[in-house]
């Protein structure tokens, strides 16, 4: 009789660890799970003011989930429809501060994003919307010739 409590005292102590420890990896595996974060935003509104153009670096973390990448969308100032993206950029800014992509409006008709980042950093791009002409541009094609 002894025999047999002893077996099941040591199998409910086998069961009480391994739940005990099954309970500790879920927090351990939940708590790296922080979801996603906007790391970097900006915004610009077109000259006569009827459009805005907002961009945000987001950032997911988690197991096996981690990336960045950065999103521009355009939408109405008025309203209550939601924002439509134009652009995605798989990527993020090289170092805290650095800007991912800047928005310039050239006219009330046309915005031009302009960001720097590999071929394919570019995961989506809008050329037309509601009548606003997108274009893209990639700084780092480009190059400074200085003077000799």
């Amino acid at each position: 009789m002894r025999i047999m409590n002893k077996v099941c005292a040591g199998g409910l102590y086998s069961i009480r660890k391994a739940i005990s420890l099954l309970i500790f990896g879920a927090c351990v595996f939940m708590s790296s799970c922080k979801g996603s974060e906007t790391t970097w935003s900006a915004e610009a509104r077109s000259p006569d003011g009827k459009m805005i153009a907002t961009a945000r670096t987001i950032e997911n973390s988690g197991f096996g989930t981690g990336g960045i990448w950065t999103a521009v969308y355009l939408n109405w100032t008025t309203g209550s429809q939601p924002p439509i993206e134009i652009l995605e950029l798989a990527d993020g800014p090289s170092a805290p501060g650095d800007t991912v992509v800047k928005m310039k409006w050239l006219t009330p008709t046309h915005l031009e994003l302009l960001y720097k980042g590999s071929p394919q950093s570019v995961g989506f791009q809008a050329v037309k919307w509601a009548d606003v002409e997108i274009s893209v541009r990639d700084l780092s094609k480009e190059t400074s010739n200085p003077a000799h």
